[in-house]
């Protein structure tokens, strides 16, 4: 059962591994936890990732173009594609004619040359016809079904792949540059551009551009695969049966909520009995990058899991100065890393964020940091801490203005679901009188 006191014992590297109804000697501070964390969890190995499965997942190297975008000059409207010089002078009243030849549409271009005083009918993303550099769009342009020369010039014109139409001619009456509602060869993506750099979160725009250079899978940092393990005699499956005097594991669902969330994921949810021999074998099997253990890591007589972190591996913390989640432990087992999270709902949810999560965020070549936004706000009302310990403190904003839960217990998990967020307290601070300023973390923008 946890037990978050408010006097906490000077921080200290000296660990007794097993504190059962004895408490804790000291209690390691949160920059210290932090830093352990850091320097033990690297980002996974990396891996190949299919592009439809990438979204979401953190690109392991940069991504350079293999080929141009597009891969041929091509039309940007609707329109004529003809030679822009021969535009000049092109009005309402002066409308200029030339032979209509063919058509250009998406993926079947017109297959000659265009020659002087010729037009194409042409689509948007459509190839450009050689001989042509510019389009006419549709609206300044009309067709005409008699044989109408530029310049007087009597040649017949040549059709190429083109009779949709009795049409013979287009005469525009407006004139265009070069270059003018044309798309260029590479104006999107020119080979050999680095598009994504390695560490970016993937995004569905992401996807798509990696698409569009042709490729079908990424490169991306393996997630970390993330046992959750719940212990605890009074544990009872939700949606299944309760007894008197048990209570409905919500821990577990949280957890994988939040593991999801970080980008980890869920192996195995396993809930044992208050049992050394039990949580022994849990902690034991293998397959897992990080276990997450919640309950039974504080100092009661059925708190099984730290001494058993110190005997099968390493417990690097056990007690860390901060409220709640005060009986955090962490430490490895093998080449897993293991955090011994509170029973009590909110100091699981406080440790994971602090660390557990952080954790998996690292391996999985994501940002370490908080994965909340940020606002900065005014205190309403008085938020109480201690120097010596950080404290989360869950916040409402009213009229704009900050103000601390009128909760304090650490088991009070709806308290977290009434708050638009938290306050984080440092440990040589006593608290935020009114009036001052405070950066919140809101829980709504966490997904």
């Amino acid at each position: 059962m946890e037990n978050d006191h408010d006097m906490t014992p000077p921080p200290s590297t000296r660990r007794d591994s097993d504190v059962r109804m004895r408490g804790f000697a000291s209690r390691a501070l949160v920059a210290e936890a932090l830093a352990w964390v850091d320097a033990q969890a690297q980002p996974l190995e990396r891996e190949i990732a299919l592009l439809d499965a990438a979204c979401g997942r953190v690109l392991a190297a940069e991504l350079v173009a293999g080929i141009d975008v597009p891969g041929f000059d091509r039309a940007a409207m609707d329109g004529y594609a003809l030679r822009a010089a021969e535009t000049t002078g092109a009005g309402e009243y002066n409308p200029l004619a030339f032979r209509l030849v063919g058509e250009s549409l998406p993926g079947r271009p017109f297959d000659r040359d265009v020659d002087p005083g010729e037009a194409v009918r042409i689509m948007t993303g459509a190839p450009l016809p050689n001989g042509t550099d510019a389009v006419v769009p549709a609206e300044y342009a009309s067709e005409r079904s008699s044989t109408v020369d530029h310049h007087s010039s009597s040649i017949t014109p040549r059709l190429s792949t083109f009779n949709p139409r009795p049409s013979s001619s287009v005469e525009i009456t407006a004139p265009v540059s070069p270059g003018k509602h044309v798309g260029r060869r590479g104006e999107d993506i020119a080979a050999g551009a680095r598009l994504l750099a390695a560490g970016r979160r993937l995004r569905p725009q992401d996807i798509g551009l990696a698409a569009s250079v042709g490729l079908d899978r990424l490169e991306v940092v393996r997630p970390p695969r993330v046992r959750l393990l719940a212990t605890g005699n009074e544990l009872a499956v939700p949606g299944g049966p309760r007894g008197p005097h048990e209570i409905y594991d919500s821990n577990t669902s949280m957890l994988a909520a939040l593991v999801e969330r970080d980008g980890g994921g869920v192996v195995e949810r396993l809930r044992v009995e208050d049992s050394r021999d039990a949580v022994r074998a849990a902690l034991l099997a293998a397959g897992a990058d990080v276990v997450l253990v919640s309950g039974g890591s504080s100092v009661g007589a059925e708190d099984h899991a730290p001494s058993l972190v110190a005997e099968l591996g390493k417990l690097a913390i056990h007690g860390v100065a901060m409220r709640p989640s005060s009986p955090t432990g962490m430490g490895r087992l093998g080449e897993a890393l293991v955090f011994l999270l509170p029973g009590n709902p909110v100091s699981c949810l406080c440790a994971y964020d602090f660390f557990a999560g952080r954790a998996i965020r690292r391996m999985g070549g994501r940002s370490a940091d908080w994965p909340y936004p940020r606002i900065e706000a005014e205190v309403g009302r008085k938020i109480v801490s201690a120097i010596g310990r950080v404290d989360y403190c869950r916040v409402a904003l009213r009229e704009g203005k900050v103000e601390p839960l009128a909760v304090a217990g650490a088991s009070i998990l709806s308290s977290t679901t009434r708050a638009d967020g938290f306050v984080i307290v440092p440990e040589e601070r006593e608290g935020h009188a009114p009036g001052s300023r405070v950066t919140v973390l809101l829980y709504d923008a966490g997904l």
